[in-house]
């Protein structure tokens, strides 16, 4: 078979089995719990299971709960570190965090006063997050949150992505944690401008509205290498999606991150709303929605999916 026969024939066979290896896995939503600890997450059904994939043709492929809407809370780190790549370029943002995993909960404040010099160890945890917020380019909160969502419509190719002001709200009134990261972090010399300032921007990536095409949409840009395939344009530069691919592997599904490198095996970021973004590198953009999550904060059936297609299709970078 020809290279697009051979792409043809797995597309078909997704589009065969994607529904039953949904179901298959929607039984593990019973194993986990929806977030509470920010009030607005919680209102979220836990039986709730969704995917959403597009190839780089723009063909797509949904089964479950696929449209529901939810906010994409850690995933948006990953297009926040983009941002502030192409704001300031490798060397001013690692010189404000590093480039490690962790091996603790992504809202552990531990590395943070044992490690010299005390800059977060990764993007993708919340200390790490918030430092990456405070170098998006913009005059003040309000402008670089604006940035921020402009170009996560740009990557979706979806203009009506914005801000869920409920989640927002009470995302910041319950985050006494985050704000003692980013007081420990402005004490230290690695946040210059004001903690509300930095924290605003923080809570508004986090709270934006997405399903699971807009997750895909933006993953296919990831897997095409900073290209968009449907259109042509070119959106990042390549470099800066292989740091991001790579923090993706390392630390993105919190501290499962090396589990889901071994039962998966692709690049992904999960965020505590049950989102988990993935891809498959030159081929798809993944989005799945499961918010019943598991004890490390991943989704508990969006994992097991995931590792049927990845096991299925053989899929695994390694």
């Amino acid at each position: 078979m020809s290279n697009a026969e051979v792409i043809d024939h797995e597309f078909n066979r997704l589009r065969e089995k994607l529904p039953l290896w949904l179901q298959e896995n929607r039984r593990f939503c019973r194993d986990g719990k929806v977030a509470s600890y920010i009030p607005e997450l919680s209102k979220a059904s836990g039986n709730h299971l969704g995917i959403h994939i597009i190839d780089a043709s723009g063909r797509s492929l949904s089964a479950g709960d696929c449209g529901v809407a939810f906010t994409m809370q850690s995933i948006s780190k990953v297009f926040t570190l983009l941002l502030a790549l192409m704001d300031r370029g490798e060397e001013a943002v690692f010189d404000k965090v590093g480039m490690e995993p962790t091996g603790d909960q992504f809202n552990s404040m531990l590395k943070l006063e044992l490690v010299q010099p005390s800059i977060p160890f990764n993007p993708m945890i919340n200390a790490g997050a918030i430092v990456i917020s405070s170098l998006i380019n913009g005059s003040g909160p309000a402008e670089k949150s604006e940035r921020t969502l402009q170009f996560f419509r740009l990557l979706a190719g979806n203009n009506k992505l914005d801000f869920d002001n409920d989640v927002y709200r009470t995302e910041s009134a319950s985050a006494d944690l985050n704000r003692s990261m980013a007081y420990f972090l402005k004490d230290k010399g690695v946040l210059a401008c004001p903690v509300d300032e930095v924290l605003e921007v923080y809570f508004k990536h986090c709270s934006i509205n997405a399903t699971c095409s807009d997750l895909a949409r933006m993953a296919l840009v990831l897997a095409s290498g900073g290209r968009d395939p449907v259109t042509g344009a070119a959106l990042i530069p390549r470099r800066y999606v292989q740091i991001a691919k790579t923090f993706m592997i390392t630390c993105g599904m919190y501290n499962a991150s090396g589990q889901f490198a071994i039962q998966v095996g692709l690049p992904a970021k999960s965020g505590v709303a049950g989102g988990i973004l993935t891809l498959v590198p030159g081929k798809y953009g993944i989005g799945v929605f499961g918010p019943a999550l598991n004890p490390k904060g991943n989704s508990s059936a969006g994992v097991r999916l995931l590792e049927t297609l990845s096991k299925e299709m053989n899929w695994s970078l390694f």
